[in-house]
């Protein structure tokens, strides 16, 4: 952990402490603590977005989809941060987000890398103000005025802005910090904060953390004997793997040759039968379910479905199956916008009579018909 000012051209390989970036250059705010990057707020915009799914993947999936809308630029061009819930009381499915131009980001990263911060987080600058239970949190300094919501996001501008935006906002409750505010801004509270620069940057980067995606940060190289153990642990997984490989393919050999067995047993109890494609679905079609029923098409159905879904496997969370006449109705949790039109192209890919129907809440229904 660095213990002085260094210099921002020659840091430590493993520097620590608190940075901020200022035009081109990195420069230490504070040396105590883990490495920490603050970038200007003016280059990211950050918003506060319902992304009502069960797991960060498939809220990152999501992500573009709900923002499109509230950005200028196309998506493809941006590069987005998913932070941590701003109000999980009240609101437990909004999230902050960060928005940064993608090649701006690599910018970041490179000069971070280049000081020996490859490791450190990122995060907006104004994320280190207290935030406010109600209004804004504001702080002027040297004619840059920064501002923290009650929501969670923020905002930086020149400070000879800051009574226009405040007047566009309907006047919000401000919480002061610093320099003294000009105009007719009306300051309900000037409370200092208290917190050390440690703290804050700790609670910023739980906040949002920028290095994520093609931009997460890289770990710092470790000491040759941590390096060698590495090394050792490494070969011991790939043997293991090597195993697990060679398992898995004499199970494939048998599977082939069981395969094999089948279709011969087949061919000779039921002369002319088309065993080509899904042999198992085959198969279980030719089996009777009782003294006099037709065969059970329940589990091929199933089975048919199951596989062409596969590809989307992590995207969709079945909550209901049902099974009336010849047709197979799978009710799912609600996954990102397009879900349902590449659920319903997996369908037709899979030679499957069915269609996928998102409602108005989100949540999708396929049915599939086993005529």
């Amino acid at each position: 952990m660095t213990r002085g000012v260094r210099t921002p051209d020659l840091p430590p390989p493993h520097a620590g402490g608190v940075w901020t970036l200022a035009g081109d250059r990195l420069i230490i705010v504070s040396a105590e603590g883990p490495a920490t990057i603050l970038v200007p707020t003016e280059r990211v915009r950050l918003l506060a977005v319902d992304l009502p799914l069960p797991n960060r993947a498939r809220r990152l999936a999501a992500l573009p989809f709900a923002i499109e809308d509230q950005v200028a630029e196309p998506v493809e061009l941006l590069h987005l941060a998913l932070g941590g819930r701003t109000d999980p009381a009240d609101a437990p499915n909004r999230y902050l987000v960060g928005v940064v131009r993608a090649e701006t980001m690599a910018e970041w990263a490179a000069l971070a890398e280049e000081q020996g911060l490859a490791a450190a987080p990122m995060v907006p600058d104004v994320l280190l103000l207290p935030r406010p239970a109600e209004g804004w949190t504001v702080e002027v300094r040297q004619g840059r005025a920064l501002v923290l919501a009650a929501d969670g996001t923020g905002f930086a501008m020149p400070a000879a802005l800051l009574g226009a935006a405040w007047e566009a906002a309907g006047r919000p409750r401000i919480h002061h910090l610093g320099e003294p505010l000009g105009g007719d801004l009306q300051v309900q509270a000037t409370t200092p904060d208290l917190r050390d620069a440690e703290a804050r940057a700790e609670i910023a980067t739980a906040a949002l953390d920028l290095r994520q995606g093609a931009f997460a940060a890289r770990q710092a190289r470790v000491a040759n004997g941590w390096r060698r153990l590495g090394w050792i642990l490494g070969i011991g997984a790939a043997a293991h793997i090597l195993i697990a490989g060679g398992d898995a393919l004499m199970l494939r050999v048998i599977a082939d040759r069981r395969a094999a067995e089948t279709r011969a047993l087949v061919s000779t109890a039921a002369p002319g039968t088309d065993l080509s494609g899904d042999l198992k679905a085959k198969v279980t079609d030719l089996l009777p379910t009782g003294a006099a029923r037709a065969p059970d098409r329940f589990v091929p159905l199933l089975a048919r479905v199951s596989t062409a879904l596969t590809p989307l496997a992590g995207s969709i969370a079945v909550r209901a199956v049902r099974y009336e006449g010849s047709v197979l109705t799978l009710d799912c949790d609600p996954g990102a916008p397009d879900l349902a039109a590449r659920i319903a192209e997996a369908l037709r890919t899979g030679r499957i009579q069915g269609q996928a129907t998102a409602s108005p809440d989100g949540s999708i229904r396929i049915t599939a018909s086993a005529a």
